[in-house]
C-alpha cells in the first residue's frame, strides 16, 4: 500500500523559507489527491494546502495563501511544500496525506483531515528567533 515519508523540517527564523518533501512508495501517486496538514502543540490538525489528482485544481488555507505553495513531481513520486515568509505561528508538525477515490479525480481537493486515508509520520517545523 501507499507509504508517505516527510522530510525537510527544521529550525528557521521568522521570514525565512523551508521546502518540505513527501516521498511516496508502495504505489504511485497517480490519481491520488494529496495534501499537507499541520498540527501545533495543543491544537487540532489543520489543512494547509492540497492538489487534486487531476493536478489542475488546488486548495489552500487563508492563513498561508501567498506564502506556501504545493507542487509535485510525478516522475519522482514526490510532493513538496514550499514555505516562504515563515511566521512563529507556522510552528507545527507538518504531515503529507493522500486519498484515492475515482469520484475525486476531477474534483477540487478538500482540507479536511478525515477525508485522507494515508499519512506520513510528520516533520517538525519550528519558526523562532
Amino acid at each position: 500500500q501507499l507509504q508517505l515519508v516527510e522530510s525537510g523540517g527544521g529550525l528557521v527564523q521568522p521570514g525565512g523559507s523551508l521546502r518540505l518533501s513527501c516521498a511516496a512508495s508502495g504505489t504511485t501517486l497517480d490519481n491520488y489527491a494529496v495534501g499537507w496538514f499541520r498540527q501545533a502543540p495543543g491544537k487540532e490538525r489543520e489543512g494547509v494546502t492540497c492538489f487534486s489528482a487531476s493536478s489542475s485544481s488546488t486548495n489552500i488555507a487563508d492563513s498561508v495563501k501567498g506564502r506556501f505553495t504545493i507542487s509535485r513531481d510525478n516522475a519522482k513520486n514526490m510532493v513538496y511544500l514550499q514555505m516562504n515568509s515563515l511566521k512563529p505561528e507556522d510552528t507545527a508538525v507538518y504531515y503529507c496525506a493522500a486519498i484515492f477515490r475515482p469520484e475525486l479525480l476531477f474534483r477540487r481537493c478538500v482540507l479536511l483531515k478525515d477525508e485522507y486515508d494515508y499519512w506520513g509520520q510528520g516533520t517538525q517545523v519550528t519558526v523562532s528567533s
